[in-house]
Order: C-alpha cells, then sequence, then structure tokens
C-alpha cells in the first residue's frame, strides 16, 4: 500500500506543474512563454501541410473542417501566449497558465493524434498521402516535445498520449508496412523521455545555482552595505562619524552651481569631568542624550556627526545655510544650558561652537572644516561656552598662539626664562617672612611677553607641566639655603589634572633637598568645583609630604565654608578685589573680616594679596590677617634683588620697596 501510495505520489508529481519552487516557476514560464508560440506554429504549419494533401481525399470534416478547426485553435493559443510572453505576469497568474497549457497538452495531443489516425483509416490518400501522416504525426510528436521540455508535465502528456497510440497503430497497420517506423518513434520516445528528464534536471539545477548565486551575491552586497555603514557611522551615538560628514561636505561643496555650505563644530566643555567623576558609563550615556538633543534641533536636511569623544559637527547646505547653522548653534547652546539627567543625577555641560560658512574663495571640504575649527578653538580659549563666526583674523591669532607655542618649547630648552619673588610679609612683624615665585620670559628673541599671553598657551599645549616643574625647582633651588624664607608656588588647574604631579613635587623636593615644610602650592578654587574627587587626593598626598596648600583668589568664586572644611587648606589668600574696597566699602570690610575670623576659626591662616596701601595694610592687619603681599611691600623682582632688600632688617620694608 505504502508502495502503491509512493508511486502515485512520484506520477502525479510528474504529470503536474509542481509549485514548491517560485523561483523554477519563474524560469519554466520565462523559457517556456518564448517556446509556446513556435510550438502552435509547428502544429498549424503541419495540420495545413497534411489538410493541403487530402483535401481531395475523403469527406471534407474529416480533410478539411476538422484540421481547419486544429490550427485556428493553435493560431489563437499562439497569439495568446505571444502577447502573454510580452507582459510581467504575477507568480500566481503565471502558475495558471502553465497549469492550463499542461491539460490543454493532453487534449491537443489527443485531438491531433486521433484526427490523424482516422485520416490515416477512412481517408482515401494513396500510399504516398498516407505515409505524409506517419511523417506528420512522428515530425508534430518530436518537434512538440522538444518545444515542451522546459513544462516536464506538459512534455510527458505528448509524448504519452501521442506515442503509445501511434506505436501501437502503425506496428500493425498495413501488414507491418510501418512497422519500423512504428519502433523507431517508440525508442526515439524513451531517448526523449530520458533527454527530457536529464534536461529538467539540469535546468532546475540550473536555476537552483543561479538563485544561491544571486543570494551570495545578495549576502555579499549586504555585507559590504552593512561594513559601508558601520564605517560611516558612530557606534556609541548612531550618528554619521568624521567620514562620513568629511564625504557629505565634499559633495556639498563640490560643484559652481552648490549652494552655500556651513559648518557648526561643537566641542563639549566639561565632558572629561563627567567622565573622570562618574565613570565611562555615565559619559557614554551623556553623548547618547545629547546627540538626540542636537538632532532634535537640527535644520531639516543637514547632517550631524560625532566627530571625536566629545566633538560634534552638522554640515548645512541650502541658500540660507549661514542662518541654519547660526540657528542650530543657539539651539545647541540653549539645550546645554539647562543639566541633563542621568538616571539619578543631574549634570552641567557647556559647548564651544565654531561656525564658518562657503565665501567667495570657495574652500573646499577640507578647509570649511578646518575655519569651523579654529573658530571653536578661540572660543574655547576664551572662556569656553559660547559660538563664534569664523574670520580670517582667528587665522592669523590662531598662528601667533601657535608661534608662542614653539617659541615656549624652545624657550624650555634655551633657558629664556627667568623666576622672580615677590616679597609677602608678616603682618605682626612687618618684615619678610615668604615670597611668591612667579615666571617671566625676558630673553624671548621676539620680545618679552607677559605671563598672561604666555601660561595659557602653556596649558592648553600641555606645557604647563614642564613650565610649572621649572618654577618650582627654580624657587627650590633659589632658596635653598634662605631658611627664614618660605617659599609660595602657582599650581595650574593642568598641572593638577596631571596623574604624576604629586610624585613630580615629591622628586623635586628629593632631588633639591629643599624642606617640604617650607613649601606652599597654591591652587585656584575653580579646579576644586570640577574635579572635587581629583583634587581631595592630590591635597591629601601633599599633606602628608609636609606642603602647605593655600586656596588662591578666595573671594573671586563661589567656595563655601563647606569646601573649606573638604579639603582642609592650610591658608586662604584673599583676592585683590576685596582688598582694593576693603577700605572703601564698610559691607566689603565686615565680609573679608567675617572671611578671616571663619578661617582662622577652622585653623587656616590668611594672607591678603594685593595690598597697595598703608591703609589697606593697617585694616587688613587689624582683621586678623596674618601676611599681606602687594606693591606696597615690593613688586616682583629677581632673586639678587629681593635678598638684599630682604637682608635690610632694620629698614622698614614700605621704604625699601619705594
Amino acid at each position: 500500500m505504502i508502495l502503491k501510495n509512493n508511486l502515485i505520489r512520484k506520477l502525479h508529481y510528474l504529470f503536474s506543474v509542481p509549485t514548491d519552487d517560485v523561483e523554477l516557476i519563474r524560469a519554466q514560464f520565462r523559457a517556456f512563454a518564448r517556446q509556446i508560440p513556435l510550438l502552435y506554429f509547428i502544429l498549424a504549419t503541419n495540420a495545413l501541410a497534411v489538410m493541403f494533401t487530402f483535401a481531395k481525399f475523403g469527406h471534407p470534416w474529416l480533410s478539411v473542417y476538422a484540421p481547419s478547426a486544429l490550427c485556428a485553435l493553435c493560431l489563437l493559443r499562439g497569439v495568446a501566449w505571444w502577447r502573454i510572453g510580452r507582459s510581467q505576469v504575477p507568480d500566481d497568474i503565471a502558475i495558471r497558465h502553465m497549469q492550463r497549457t499542461n491539460r490543454l497538452a493532453f487534449f491537443i495531443a489527443v485531438a491531433f493524434t486521433a484526427w490523424g489516425l482516422s485520416l490515416y483509416t477512412y481517408g482515401e490518400g494513396d500510399a504516398y498521402a498516407k505515409a505524409q501522416i506517419v511523417f506528420f504525426l512522428a515530425l508534430t510528436m518530436i518537434s512538440c516535445n522538444f518545444c515542451l521540455m522546459h513544462l516536464r508535465s506538459a512534455a510527458l502528456n505528448v509524448t504519452l498520449v501521442g506515442v503509445a497510440p501511434f506505436s501501437l497503430f502503425f506496428f500493425f497497420a498495413d501488414d507491418g508496412h510501418f512497422r519500423a517506423a512504428a519502433v523507431n518513434l517508440a525508442l526515439a520516445a524513451v531517448g526523449m523521455i530520458a533527454i527530457l528528464m536529464i534536461y529538467y534536471r539540469d535546468f532546475a539545477h540550473l536555476v537552483a545555482s543561479r538563485r544561491s548565486l544571486l543570494e551570495k551575491q545578495a549576502e555579499t552586497q549586504r555585507l559590504s552595505d552593512e561594513n559601508s555603514r558601520l564605517a560611516n557611522m558612530d557606534a556609541l551615538s548612531g550618528l554619521p562619524n568624521r567620514r562620513a560628514l568629511m564625504t557629505r561636505l565634499d559633495q556639498c561643496s563640490r560643484g559652481a552651481g552648490a549652494p552655500p555650505t556651513a559648518v557648526v563644530y561643537i566641542d563639549l566643555d566639561g565632558f572629561k569631568d563627567v567622565n573622570d567623576t562618574y565613570g565611562h558609563s555615565t559619559g557614554d550615556r551623556l553623548i547618547d542624550i545629547v546627540a538626540k538633543e542636537f538632532l532634535r534641533v537640527l535644520p531639516e536636511g543637514a547632517m550631524l556627526a560625532r566627530v571625536g569623544g566629545d566633538e560634534f559637527a552638522a554640515v548645512v547646505s541650502a541658500a540660507d545655510a549661514e542662518r541654519a547653522a547660526r540657528a542650530f548653534a543657539s539651539g545647541a547652546l540653549t539645550v546645554l544650558a539647562r543639566p541633563i539627567r542621568i538616571g539619578d543625577r543631574a549634570v552641567q555641560i557647556g559647548a564651544s561652537v565654531g561656525v564658518c560658512c562657503t565665501e567667495a574663495d570657495g574652500c573646499d571640504a577640507q578647509e570649511l572644516f578646518r575655519r569651523a575649527d579654529i573658530a571653536m578653538y578661540h572660543v574655547k580659549a576664551n572662556g569656553k561656552s559660547g559660538m563664534r563666526i569664523y574670520t580670517p583674523d582667528l587665522d592669523l591669532e590662531r598662528q601667533r598662539q601657535q608661534d608662542i607655542e614653539d617659541q615656549l618649547r624652545r624657550a624650555l630648552r634655551a633657558d629664556e626664562l627667568d623666576v622672580v619673588y615677590q616679597p609677602i610679609v608678616g603682618a605682626a612683624e612687618n618684615r619678610v617672612v615668604a615670597v611668591e615665585a612667579l615666571v617671566r620670559w625676558p630673553r624671548r628673541p621676539e620680545g618679552e611677553l607677559t605671563p598672561d599671553q604666555f601660561v595659557p598657551v602653556a596649558e592648553r599645549s600641555g606645557l604647563i607641566n614642564q613650565l610649572g616643574l621649572f618654577v618650582l625647582r627654580r624657587a627650590c633651588e633659589d632658596f635653598l639655603d634662605v631658611e627664614a624664607i618660605k617659599v609660595a608656588v602657582n599650581v595650574s588647574p593642568a598641572q593638577f589634572r596631571d596623574p604624576d604631579f604629586e610624585r613630580a613635587v615629591m622628586r623635586t623636593l628629593l632631588e633639591t633637598g629643599f624642606s617640604s615644610a617650607r613649601l606652599e602650592l597654591e591652587v585656584t578654587e575653580g579646579y576644586l568645583i570640577d574635579h572635587p574627587q581629583r583634587a581631595a587626593a592630590v591635597i591629601a598626598f601633599l599633606k602628608t609630604l609636609g606642603v602647605a596648600v593655600a586656596l588662591d583668589d578666595f573671594g573671586a568664586g563661589y567656595t563655601s565654608i563647606a569646601y573649606l572644611r573638604k579639603y582642609g587648606f592650610d591658608r586662604i589668600k584673599l583676592d585683590k578685589s576685596l582688598v582694593d574696597r576693603v577700605t572703601i566699602e564698610k559691607s566689603t570690610g565686615v565680609l573679608v573680616a567675617g572671611a578671616i575670623h571663619m578661617a582662622n576659626a577652622l585653623d587656616m591662616a590668611v594672607t591678603a594679596e594685593g595690598v597697595e596701601t598703608e591703609e589697606q595694610a593697617y585694616v587688613l592687619g587689624l582683621a586678623g590677617c596674618q601676611r599681606l603681599q602687594g606693591f606696597l611691600f615690593g613688586r616682583p623682582m629677581p632673586l639678587g634683588a629681593f635678598l638684599a632688600m630682604a637682608a635690610d632688617a632694620s629698614a622698614p620694608t614700605a621704604a625699601s620697596a619705594a
């Protein structure tokens, strides 16, 4: 029973149109649709030839009318298939056409075979005419098989329906005169069936191989597209990366008729501090949030990309590109003006933004990007958190900054720098008890620069670490044998960020032999607020060395009592802005006196800087200030001049400075 069922399923599969492989169906239909009109043309031509021969023999219904009807049917089907082959046919319609043709092949084969055999039996043709019928039937079946090879089931129907009756009939007809032809056709049919099966198998394999090749090509293209997408995408933010931005920028700036193009370059202010304070996971989340916020205010049609760790850039190409770029830059700054909530914490960052738009000089993509970067750098170098439109003078300023940086590198190697010392006096004893070491650049071949001109360059370029250690070492060496004088040295926030800073101070003290108890390092409060954990660790380490730590510029910022208690400073230095008003504003005098008493209560000494009048010195001393510093007691001076002044202990310090 199982064998019978399997045989039935196999026969059904052979004699029906398979629908399980859509790609094979499409290939069969395309090939079949091109050949089926030829099949009907062959049938009609052969039938007309027989009809012409037998028109004078036998009954007209058998010799004329029947073949005429068959020829008309063939012509109609041939025209129909010619039209079908010239149109786009959906898969389900193609299957229906092939199934209909499969059924019609059986009936048409029966009709032509029956007509031919009937004409042979009942026609009145001579031996030549009857031989033509044998030739017609054999040729027709062979032609039909080759035309139907792409539709296996139809070819098998025609072969079996046509060949079997033909071979049996002519094997016995006319005393076996056509027996050889019958046997030959039967053998040819077996061969055709074998060829048909092999051809159909190879055709199916070819379609499958082509499908596999197309799938592999599609997969290769998909992988190529994916690699291209990944190569042009920032994985963290999901934005395009620098490469994609430069490609877009190059496309926008190419061609004489291209619309104006603007670049907005954004560098986040304070992002590194978020990373250092809360960890990289918080920093990554911040980048993702900022990217989404920037996209929200991005002009339509513009591209936003992440071009660096905390850097973004946008390309705007439109008739009003500069206006749209300005609007986006303002929107980005507005977004960052509000605290950004990440989980259970809120972080506050800012941005330095540079904008550049194409001008009459038609600069290329790289130059446009560089100019936006220059404008951003100018904002970064002048207080951060703002926007600047590129102008040519910014290039001159950037070049000047670069020249100063190069010259400063040379100066550190060529001994062009000096350290000068400003005296600090004890308010009670009115004599010099300490000095503040300050750097100068007197031997610069291009002309002397003031510290406020070259120190910011050193901070931005990373030279501040080398410069600060130079000042520290020189001061320790100069005052190694002047044991009555303590030395104060300023520490740049950039030095505090150096992870090797504490060890560098320790090495300097060990190598020079200078007593750590005589050294005082001054740090500004801004760094404490921005980097509380790092600042606490550095100050704690320095205090274990015996180095005193002073809070500089107290009163110019927002330092609270909590900060003073947290870090345990040894001293605070009142800012000159308070000292200037201490004798002219009662409220300032009260504020200064309160600050001094608060510091003393926390076991911190107080130094007032910027003292220029005797009245200021008197009021500050009366308020409890332990040390005074300012032009009243002496300007910064070379070591020799300072030692000479300090040696004259009998003369009033103010007079010696006059």
